[in-house]
């Protein structure tokens, strides 16, 4: 019975890290501009490195009746937070890179120039706390993840915490998206 316990903590461990992975994906053009990657990279539809996501989930659990859980809920819990992680930046990426190389070609910035005057996009005061405060919830969703599968009894309110946190950190990278494009856009229409 441990051994099986030990597996789903394992499962849900990797689900959490995938949560991380499609979190830090979302972030590959702050790594391209502040690593000075090369813009052509950012071209790119997709960095392989940071796309690794979440195993697929193995199947639904039913709905637990009021007042019950299980172990499978915390990790389909972190499934689908990580999936709609991965659909924000799936939807969002590509529109930006595309608006950041339209913005090269409108300035007729050099590569150089781009990585200098793209940077502001990517990274300031306000995209810093938006990862800043990424970062503590991700902190936590792992804690609580890995705590409530591996739980001897499932905690309900645990779950309920660990589901809240996780729309959280969803709204919180959609708000990051939201600042980041109005930036560009401002830039673009001047």
């Amino acid at each position: 019975m441990k051994r099986d316990d030990d597996k789903r903590g394992s499962r849900a461990g990797k689900r959490v890290r995938g949560v991380v992975a499609a979190w830090a994906s979302q972030l590959v053009v702050a790594f391209a501009v502040t690593n000075a990657a090369p813009v052509a990279a950012w071209a790119q539809d997709a960095a392989p490195a940071a796309q690794e996501q979440a195993p697929a989930a193995e199947g639904t659990p039913p709905a637990a009746t009021p007042g019950t859980c299980t172990k499978s809920e915390f990790e389909s819990a972190v499934d689908e937070a990580a999936e709609k992680l991965r659909d924000l930046n799936n939807t969002h990426r590509p529109t930006f890179q595309a608006k950041l190389r339209q913005l090269k070609d409108k300035r007729a910035w050099d590569n150089d120039q781009f990585l200098k005057e793209a940077a502001p996009f990517v990274k300031d005061d306000q995209i810093t706390i938006f990862d800043d405060k990424s970062n503590e919830l991700l902190a936590s969703i792992s804690t609580m993840g890995q705590e409530g599968a591996n739980a001897s009894e499932p905690n309900c309110k645990m779950l309920a915490d660990l589901r809240s946190l996780m729309g959280v950190l969803v709204e919180t990278q959609g708000a990051k998206w939201t600042y980041m494009f109005q930036k560009l856009d401002t830039e673009l229409a001047k």
